[in-house]
């Protein structure tokens, strides 16, 4: 029997179309529809990737998809990424696995973006997860005590007793608020400290979620752009 993870992943895989761009997300949930991709691709199917994160171009690299760059494209048709919560009105945190820059930029320029997860992930409410503040290594104790401010209970995401580095070379402050009420409101709010390059609250973006509970798969959809 498939993993949960798995069986979102490979059905989310079937809104693939032949000479898509496709954004190709970060996580343990996209690594399944990336190898379902590369099947896809072996199979024939014709695609061009754009990867989140430099994991995901490696493994993308090794299932033979071929990749592109935004030097080749303004647009992307689909993207298939996962989320660390997403509540009912499809609005998500994400951002544990630190792609969360690439991510928003990939999703924001995609006419569909599709969220993978297992049955867990969906919340009524945001903020049980610790959400993801990416920000510039100069001055992120000032950063930090702002987001302390804010009551955001912050911690700077260590890796080997020193700061984790993203893909672009930043670092990541976890908060936790919680109970997150306006995620909007709140996403917005943090941008606007200096120094914060980007932060995990991703609102208006999924237009549909595919939710595996067990052998079932759920389907929600906010409207195609």
């Amino acid at each position: 029997m498939i993993s949960e993870k798995q069986h979102a992943a490979e059905a989310a895989v079937e809104y693939v179309k032949d000479g898509m761009i496709v954004g190709l997300g970060t996580g343990s949930t996209t690594e399944f529809a990336v190898k379902k991709l590369g099947e896809r691709v072996r199979d024939g199917l014709a695609i061009r990737g754009i990867p989140t994160s430099d994991v995901t171009k490696v493994q993308a690299e090794e299932e033979g998809i071929p990749l592109i760059d935004f030097s080749e494209t303004m647009y992307i048709d689909l993207t298939i990424d996962g989320a660390d919560e997403i509540d009912v009105n499809l609005n998500m945190i994400k951002g544990g696995g630190a792609a969360l820059l690439r991510e928003k930029i990939v999703a924001s320029a995609s006419k569909e973006e599709i969220i993978i997860v297992s049955h867990e992930k969906f919340v009524k409410q945001l903020g049980s997860f610790p959400l993801p503040v990416e920000v510039i290594p100069f001055g992120w104790q000032v950063i930090f005590n702002q987001l302390e401010t804010l009551g955001g209970s912050p911690d700077l995401r260590l890796k080997q007793g020193q700061p984790l580095l993203t893909d672009q070379g930043n670092y990541i402050i976890d908060c936790r608020f919680r109970q997150i009420i306006d995620a909007a409101q709140l996403e917005q709010r943090l941008n606007m400290i200096p120094g914060v390059v980007e932060n995990g609250l991703f609102t208006g973006l999924c237009t549909r979620m595919i939710m595996a509970e067990g052998e079932k798969i759920v389907v929600k959809e906010r409207g195609i752009k």
